[in-house]
């Protein structure tokens, strides 16, 4: 996720966004000249900006999204070669390196970026009224699709699971109710009817702010994407190499702990049964607690309030399968949400 303008001149000239926690990811990424490294969430280029600034040092940057890659190209001829910007998931950002080269390290900026929130024709965003998309890339049903066609039961888990709303059969009732006299197609439509049954919240939050999370992450199966993702940078990390994940949400960093916490895990030996032998760790994690903002930069940016950053380097144990089920709440799938499933 990004955050506002910065005035620092930067490789490729003045970076229109920088992330969140950006020195410390830059940091903990240790970047040296002459390193390959994979910036997985391009977004506005704020991390690849601050790589660039070493010697030499190369970056693949990802992005579901086309216009992120598209605003990019005058940072790619900046670059002069060291700069390469890929339109693809980041679950696939070891087939994108290939198989012969290995990366130095891998940065991950989860979740929505500002662009995208502040572009009505994204429909990411309750405060700006458009239609109700919120695809991170080009392709796939959109919210207005998993609104149309979800039961109440499908909406109730979707937002109650991946939004944390406590309302969430009482939002689905609401929606269901409205959708029979109209169809719900934009922003300002869906987050009025929300805003019809969710009130006086003690955190002060828009009353659709989980709600619109909610279907974001779903319509994108950000979850699933992130825990393929974590297991390609295993893949596509060289022994010593840097994992930096910044997340935004309990969700997203329940992923990312987790993974971690299996990945450092030293085998633990059994005198019943010896025989088994446990895996070895493929991840040193270099931060046991995950790191926040300063003050100082929460003032400058309120979105990143529930930034958490873990970082942690690679071992030369051989990576592992993952079972991506193990790392998400129980949903229903995209395509029977999208079939309209009874």
């Amino acid at each position: 996720m990004m955050t506002g303008s910065d005035s620092k001149a930067v490789a490729g000239g003045p970076a229109r966004h920088i992330p969140v926690l950006a020195s410390r990811a830059i940091e903990w990424l240790a970047v040296k000249a002459g390193g390959l490294y994979v910036d997985a969430t391009f977004g506005g280029g704020g991390y690849t900006r601050a790589i660039l600034q070493t010697p030499d040092a190369r970056v693949i940057g990802i992005d579901r999204d086309q216009s992120a890659i598209a605003a990019g190209a005058s940072l790619v001829a900046a670059a002069q070669g060291r700069l390469d910007l890929v339109e693809d998931r980041f679950s696939n950002l070891d087939s994108i390196l290939g198989k012969t080269e290995r990366a130095d390290g891998v940065v991950f900026d989860l979740g929505v970026s500002s662009m995208q929130l502040d572009e009505a024709a994204r429909g990411f965003s309750f405060r700006l009224d458009g239609p109700l998309d919120m695809r991170m890339g080009r392709s796939g049903p959109t919210a207005a699709d998993i609104v149309a066609r979800a039961s109440k039961r499908d909406l109730a888990v979707i937002i109650a699971r991946l939004g944390e709303e406590k309302h969430a059969r009482s939002v689905a009732r609401a929606i269901v109710r409205a959708r029979s006299r109209a169809a719900i197609e934009s922003t300002r439509a869906l987050a009025d009817i929300v805003a019809g049954v969710v009130h006086g919240r003690e955190d002060a939050i828009h009353p659709a702010t989980r709600t619109f999370q909610a279907l974001r992450i779903f319509v994108n199966e950000e979850l699933a994407e992130l825990a393929l993702g974590l297991a390609a940078a295993e893949r596509a990390l060289r022994p010593s190499g840097r994992l930096v994940v910044v997340s935004f949400h309990s969700l997203e960093d329940r992923i990312v702990k987790t993974f971690l916490a299996e990945r450092s895990r030293a085998p633990a030996g059994s005198r019943h049964r010896p025989e088994i032998a446990a895996p070895a760790p493929t991840f040193r994690v270099l931060t046991p607690r995950p790191q926040t903002p300063e003050q100082s930069e929460l003032a400058g940016n309120p979105r990143a309030r529930s930034a958490k950053l873990r970082a942690a380097e690679r071992t030369d144990a051989l990576s592992r399968p993952i079972t991506v089920e193990n790392y998400l709440p129980h949903l229903p799938s995209l395509a029977d949400v999208t079939r309209g499933r009874p």
